[in-house]
């Protein structure tokens, strides 16, 4: 049982459809209809899906995805690209709140070149997303300011009657049939990232196939008390 577990799939890749709105049905409009020269900024607490979007936005072959732990050089080639260099139609900064100083110089610059080129051919779509309102992020005032010149959107993270709404339909898209107890006990006691739910689920329903049992409270405890290092909070999902 270990080893299926330790074995377990990813969840699903995000994606604009697999992203449970709730209260941020008007964002994801937004983001739905994005076009050149378009820019936005969402901010949020975590667990409200910033990385989920930003990500199932960059997932094209002309996007590009940078956060913290992207190299300096990466944010210089897309904000001073030179001839060489193929250049993206979107980009996509996530968790600006943890960029250093280099790289928010760079966000900076990439603003400038979204304005310069937004007439253009050569436009592009810019989504940055952050844990803070504009104003309330510590950066410089120049940079702060460029956030608000297109779109902004503050998304909310899903209240517990959302969250039960959408886990009870990702059961029901893998065919799981979870009694009310299971879905109650699942968002008391475990962490309530939807993505890190989605996964929850995909462990869950290996976890029952092998032990040929029907999903209950008691079997969801087992599954949770044969991980090497138990714990309610603990994760199966790979994204951050």
């Amino acid at each position: 049982m270990k080893q299926l577990l330790l074995d377990v799939l990813a969840a699903p890749a995000p994606s604009l459809e697999n992203y449970v709105a709730g209260p941020n049905t008007e964002a994801l409009a937004a983001l739905r209809a994005l076009g050149p020269a378009r820019a936005v900024y969402l901010w949020g607490p975590a667990g409200c899906g910033r990385t989920h979007l930003l990500r199932a936005l960059s997932d094209r072959r002309d996007a590009v995805y940078l956060d913290s732990r992207s190299p300096v050089s990466a944010y210089r080639s897309v904000a001073q690209p030179d001839e060489s260099s193929a250049r993206p139609r979107l980009v996509a900064i996530d968790d600006l709140h943890l960029l250093d100083e280099p790289r928010l110089a760079c966000v900076f610059s990439l603003y400038n070149r979204w304005r310069e080129t937004a007439a253009t051919d050569m436009a592009l779509s810019l989504i940055v997303a952050g844990e803070l309102a504009p104003g309330n992020l510590e950066l410089r005032e120049d940079l702060r300011t460029r956030l608000g010149w297109d779109l902004v959107f503050r998304l909310d993270v899903l209240s517990d009657a959302e969250k039960t709404d959408a886990l009870a339909r990702q059961a029901a898209s893998r065919g799981l049939q979870l009694a009310p107890e299971v879905l109650n006990w699942i968002l008391t006691h475990y962490e309530r990232d939807m993505r890190q739910l989605a996964a929850l689920l995909d462990a869950l329903d290996h976890y029952s196939l092998a032990a040929k049992r029907p999903i209950t409270v008691p079997l969801l405890r087992a599954m949770l008390a044969e991980q090497p290092h138990p714990s309610p909070n603990q994760s199966y999902s790979p994204l951050s």
